[in-house]
């Protein structure tokens, strides 16, 4: 079974960026976009709270410490960027792995 000329670029792009994707730092420096966009409605659902419901602005602004805020966004960025960059560098390796395997077959 012959390779598609997708499949082709896909296995040399692969073979040559595996190694640098899996690192943590790597992982963490790209998906942390994507991390923030997700933690964004959070921040934005806060900063708009005290429009919608009077009562629990002002009994959440009497309790509210703004680094505990900053801290949950942080952790909850850090932790989908990790999650986002983990799950897709496991599927390009199963990809990877299954047409090397396919081509150990043809062998």
């Amino acid at each position: 079974m012959a390779y598609s000329e997708e499949e082709i670029k896909f296995m040399e792009y692969w073979k040559q960026n595996r190694d640098r994707q899996g690192q943590l730092s790597y992982q963490l420096l790209y998906g942390l976009p994507y991390g923030l966009f997700f933690s964004l409605p959070i921040v934005v659902n806060f900063l708009l709270g005290r429009f919608w419901y009077k009562r629990a602005d002002a009994v959440g602004l009497s309790q509210f410490n703004p680094l505990v805020l900053m801290i949950a966004v942080m952790l909850i960025s850090v932790f989908v960027a990790f999650l986002n960059r983990k799950l897709r560098w496991e599927r390009y390796e199963g990809k990877y792995l299954e047409l090397q395997s396919r081509s150990n077959k043809n062998s």
